[in-house]
């Protein structure tokens, strides 16, 4: 039940952030809640492998790095999804850098409960 509304809240906020950012689109609720679900997916399978690809860059840079590899999956769920656009990397990277900030609040309010 807790899974199913983390991904309910995530949905949430990509139609919120949708509606915020003007380099990002999603069509409907349910296209969101697909986004949330291909977003936990990738972050689950593909994020790992990538970290891992770019082990030296990330070292390199001191970890923000890592906020591209967030905003590549970010695009790599818009190539997935129709329904779903971002307009570039820029867009991708904000866009990642503000779900993670929401989702931590709504989750935070889901642990209050």
């Amino acid at each position: 039940m807790k899974l199913i509304l983390r991904i309910l809240l995530s949905a949430l906020a990509v139609v919120i952030l949708a509606k915020v950012l003007p380099g990002v689109g999603v069509d409907t609720y349910t296209t969101a809640i697909i986004v949330a679900i291909v977003l936990s997916l990738l972050n689950f399978i593909v994020k790992p492998i990538l970290v891992l690809l770019t082990l030296p860059v990330t070292i390199l840079t001191l970890g923000l790095f890592l906020l591209i590899i967030n905003a590549i999956i970010i695009l790599l769920a818009d190539n997935l999804i129709t329904g779903f656009s971002v307009d570039n990397i820029w867009w991708a990277l904000l866009f990642s850098l503000l779900l993670s900030f929401l989702q931590s609040i709504l989750f935070s309010l889901l642990k209050e409960d």
